[in-house]
């Protein structure tokens, strides 16, 4: 059984086939992680899962979640239906406070979970007063995971928590998202492996385009030669 089916994805960006065929599931618990080097199509898989490709993009193929056929349904409609998604540009605004990016990203319908949120990240209720604008990135990644997080999902999509943060701030966001996953599953792009290792049930990896592995992640990490020729890198270190 799976919360999130990919059949036969293809996308056209521009005139590039950036997505071609790509097939995959997600798992109803835990993590997946979304692998692959830096160009190949992961954020695109996420934009088009979710319908937030540019216009003029080409479009082929199916998205199933919950079982339900979803293909090109405007975002809004995912949302509501409980696909939450942190994106690899965090979205933050700028010149609003912490709080009142929370309180924007409350449902209608549901009363949202600040105890969960404040739970996680402390620092958010803290800097509550503060401008999102001035926050490090560490504490823009946790207000931009922290609003999802108000809501109840069904599946999360997050694309690259950890990029350009400090060790420490990867190791709580890192441990946030661990805890999250105890309750709702969660796609996830990431590059650093020691977070995959540490997060990661299933793994999926797109090279030129196309799924090139789908299976356990440590199948994936601990066999060096095979991460070494889909991902560039050698076996995954273990997280701290």
């Amino acid at each position: 059984m799976t919360v999130l089916d990919i059949a036969g994805l293809d996308v056209r960006i521009a005139g590039s086939h950036i997505l071609q065929g790509v097939t995959f599931g997600v798992a109803p618990q835990g993590v997946t992680a979304l692998l692959g080097r830096n160009g190949v199509g992961k954020t695109t898989t996420l934009k088009a899962v979710l319908g937030l490709l540019p216009r003029g993009a080409e479009l082929a193929g199916e998205v199933r979640f919950a079982g339900q056929r979803v293909t090109r349904l405007p975002t809004f409609r995912l949302v509501r239906d409980g696909l939450g998604y942190v994106p690899e540009d965090r979205g933050v605004f700028g010149g609003l406070t912490v709080a009142e990016n929370l309180r924007l990203a409350e449902r209608s319908g549901a009363a949202p979970d600040y105890e969960r949120v404040y739970g996680l990240f402390p620092e958010l209720q803290r800097r509550g007063r503060q401008r999102a604008g001035t926050l490090s990135g560490g504490q823009q990644q946790m207000l931009a995971i922290g609003r999802v997080l108000l809501n109840p999902n069904r599946l999360l999509l997050i694309d690259e928590p950890t990029k350009g943060l400090a060790p420490k701030v990867v190791g709580e966001v890192a441990a946030a998202l661990h805890a999250v996953a105890q309750v709702v599953p969660m796609l996830l792009v990431e590059q650093n492996l020691a977070v995959v290792r540490r997060l990661a049930q299933d793994a999926v990896v797109i090279a030129a385009g196309k799924v090139a592995y789908a299976g356990a992640a440590a199948d994936l990490l601990d066999y060096t030669e095979k991460t070494k020729s889909l991902l560039g890198v050698g076996k995954a270190d273990h997280a701290s």
